[in-house]
């Protein structure tokens, strides 16, 4: 069975992170993703960040992973010729995918009005910073600000009275959830021109990703007038069966057992600590409540006594939700990691290999196959061929500085 795209063509003029993320995602799912870089590259192409270069072989991650699966050819957009190829690209098109900011665009003329008027049939998916509309819908964004500061994300980690908000957990997390979500729109936007022929046009904004990854509050904030909602002491929980335990070998354990009554005395049972459970301080939700100070203590006293080893045992023999605070360097090892392929092996081209999560979605109980990112301008020369662009017209282009 082939890939839920099979057929489907994408042009891609963006950068960064945030809509080449989605482009990597469509490619997996099986699309043709054509990547149009100016001569220069993508400036993604080499960024170095903080601390994470690689210390063995000069893999560019963040490269491989948002640009996975594509062909790249370079046009210098500002030039008539090159704006000229990108319109013979756009006659088979299926989805013209940008982030450009929009007065670039319409200095490209490749804004929606100009794409859409010659190719009426195309869907113009855009990512954005704030969105399409309203008085700063020329403005830009990336993940670290219009995303994680902006909307509200750092605050609502972040402790009263700390000396800084809380920063993202890494590089481009706000641009991989944005890029699915417009990936997403764009699969809607597909099945509604087969449906009913109508093509056009999708935004996803980091703005409007982050109010749908905080709408709870934001809701509740909204509807009650207030500013913010206050970050609960991590030693007086609502319940002592939800939070973060560590254990005697420094580890964390995970618990979320929302419905506490249910678990709390099998739980006590399984940790060898009937005695909890039969105690009346804490024989009901409400008691542990009304003795959450004594409550915390024996629980955390309980898991500080054991190893991670013997509590992963231990929580093993009762039916409450848990799971260890992994790092991101044991994910390769989790056994749910290896049996539905979420992190896989992908042909680099030199004989060797290079990690890559899979796209989290499985067709027919099997993960999406991947390939890896092109070299700056790899397939030009092939690209052009199949618009029909003969050898001396190649080096012409080349010459003129249209392709690189």
């Amino acid at each position: 069975m082939g890939k839920p795209l099979e057929g489907i063509k994408v042009v891609e003029v963006a950068m960064w992170a945030f809509v080449p993320a989605c482009g990597g995602m469509l490619a997996d799912l099986g699309a043709d993703v054509i990547k149009i870089e100016p001569p220069t590259g993508d400036p993604l192409r080499g960024l170095k960040i903080g601390n994470l270069q690689p210390t063995g072989r000069a893999i560019d991650y963040s490269w491989e992973s948002y640009n996975r699966g594509k062909r790249s050819i370079t046009l210098d957009l500002k030039q008539e010729a090159g704006r000229e190829v990108l319109m013979k690209l756009l006659t088979d098109a299926d989805v013209f995918l940008t982030n450009l900011l929009p007065r670039a665009r319409r200095a490209m003329r490749i804004d929606a009005a100009a794409i859409r008027a010659q190719f009426p049939d195309i869907i113009y998916a855009s990512g954005s910073g704030v969105g399409p509309g309203g008085p700063e819908m020329e403005k830009g964004g990336y993940d670290a600000i219009t995303f994680w500061a902006r909307g509200g994300i750092s605050s609502s980690l972040t402790d009263a009275g700390a000396s800084h908000p809380v920063g993202p957990p890494g590089p481009a997390f706000g641009d991989t959830l944005s890029g699915a979500m417009l990936a997403g729109g764009i699969c809607a936007a597909i099945a509604r021109r087969a449906m009913t022929g109508e093509a056009g046009e999708v935004d996803v904004s980091l703005l409007g990703t982050a109010m749908w990854s905080m709408q709870r509050y934001i809701c509740q904030a909204t509807a009650e007038g207030i500013d913010s909602f206050a970050r609960p002491p991590a030693d007086k929980p609502h319940n002592v069966l939800v939070g973060n335990y560590r254990t005697s070998d420094g580890r964390f354990v995970a618990l979320c057992m929302l419905q506490a009554d249910k678990y709390w005395a099998p739980f006590c049972a399984a940790a060898g600590r009937a005695d909890l459970a039969a105690d009346p301080r804490f024989a009901t939700a409400e008691a542990r409540r009304d003795n959450l100070g004594a409550c915390y203590a024996e629980v955390t006293a309980l898991f500080a006594a054991k190893t991670l080893a013997e509590w992963r045992a231990i929580l093993s023999r009762q039916e409450g939700q848990w799971d260890v605070v992994q790092n991101v360097g044991e994910m390769k090892d989790d056994v749910q990691v290896q049996a539905n392929g979420y992190l896989k092996q992908v042909d680099y081209g030199d004989g060797s290999a290079i990690p890559m999560v899979s796209v989290p979605m499985l067709f027919d109980g099997k993960p999406l196959s991947s390939t890896r990112s092109p070299e700056l301008g790899a397939d030009s020369d092939a690209i052009l061929a199949s618009l029909g662009y003969g050898e001396d017209a190649i080096i012409d282009l080349k010459v003129q500085g249209v392709v690189f």
